[in-house]
């Protein structure tokens, strides 16, 4: 490998830019290559990556010698497809954005191009990584002594449009709760420190998007409900999501509880989103509260300016690059976030709409 880390890029819309901006501010790495269908995001990427070459397909990207790794930040329909077909001709490290796939019936195939795949992918789960929920997951054990309950709130703003509103449908997202969920789904299975069992879900699409049509086609992607999730040793976990909330100070709420006590992360929404006349965007907050002595403590969790002018995530994507630099570098064993991690992520988020569509409990077993 080279002294400087050479990235491949698939797919530069609005994630795909967050990630060129992150690359960006680490340490010998150069965007070499890029594949983007879309002129209109060529044009923005030029001023990301100037030096980048932009390439016409992905059978051309994979051709470039001037490679060390790959990052998928295409459409979700489009990852199951590409990283078949990355397995069979160039199998270089690889990030991979979530979901890692919207279809059921992809399930087998992505797993066994993976099971034969020589080199790491890591799913990219930003929400590991925000500052204040990173803070959370170092310290949930010894809070809590166990989590046994665990609620994740999220309220914000509507999907935002993307090219071709390919975002607007379940069957090109896999639905709101695989598209935009998987990252709670993860969380729970992380912290809890367990696979889930069974999935219960009730939701609907009340208020988004019903007066959007395009091509004819009205969108049918959910904007409100709730997730309980079973796990193995008898912990459980609530996802509560409502899509139409985005004047909250706080877009995502984690309530960890076990025997000890509770821990609690805020984490505030995209900074660009905060109204100027409000004064300075809200600091993430982290709140640990012990059972005896009482004595809840409350402390903030601020994030580098310059990691929040460089995405919507609260600083997560430039931390999870440098996870899979130092991956990439040998600095690190293993990915941080695993395929399997990945795959329980999407599963857990397929069943929670078809629970929602069925009014059905949802069994999970075991991945063979």
């Amino acid at each position: 490998m080279s002294k400087v880390t050479r990235y491949g890029m698939i797919g530069c819309g609005m994630m795909g830019q967050e990630h060129l901006k992150n690359i960006a501010l680490l340490p010998d790495t150069a965007v070499t290559a890029i594949f983007e269908p879309d002129a209109g995001m060529c044009d923005i990427a030029r001023g990301l990556a100037p030096n980048a070459r932009f390439v016409p397909s992905l059978a051309a990207l994979l051709a470039e010698e001037a490679l060390d790794c790959l990052v998928i930040t295409s459409p979700n329909f489009r990852h199951a497809e590409q990283i078949i077909e990355i397995a069979a001709k160039r199998p270089l490290p690889l990030l991979v954005e979530k979901p890692l796939l919207t279809d059921p019936m992809d399930i087998p195939r992505v797993t066994a191009a993976v099971a034969a795949y020589p080199a790491p992918i890591w799913v990219a789960m930003e929400y590991r990584y925000m500052p204040p929920i990173a803070a959370l997951l170092d310290e949930v054990e010894t809070v809590t002594g166990g989590v046994k309950m665990l609620t994740i709130r999220e309220h914000r703003f509507p999907f935002l449009h993307k090219v071709g509103n390919w975002n607007r449908f379940n069957h090109q997202t896999g639905g709101t709760f695989v598209e935009k969920c998987c990252h709670f789904f993860d969380l729970m299975r992380l912290m809890v420190g367990e696979n889930p069992t069974r999935v219960m879900a009730s939701a609907a699409q009340s208020v988004n998007h019903l007066d959007e049509s395009y091509a004819g086609a009205v969108p049918d992607i959910l904007d409100n409900g709730y997730v309980i999730v079973d796990f193995e040793g008898g912990a459980r976990a609530m996802l509560e999501l409502c899509m139409f909330a985005e004047g909250a100070r706080y877009q995502e709420t984690i309530a960890a509880v076990g025997p000890a006590g509770k821990i609690e992360a805020f984490v505030p929404g995209p900074t660009r989103f905060w109204p100027d006349d409000l004064g300075p965007a809200p600091t993430p907050i982290l709140e640990t509260s012990p059972r005896s002595p009482k004595r809840p403590v409350t402390r903030p969790i601020p994030v580098d300016p310059k990691l929040l002018a460089a995405g919507d995530h609260n600083g997560s994507t430039f931390y999870q690059h440098q996870g899979f630099l130092e991956l990439l570098r040998g600095e690190r064993a293993r990915p941080e976030v695993t395929f399997e991690d990945g795959l329980w992520a999407v599963r857990m988020g397929m069943a929670a709409q078809q629970s929602a569509l069925t009014g059905q409990a949802v069994p999970l077993g075991a991945m063979s």
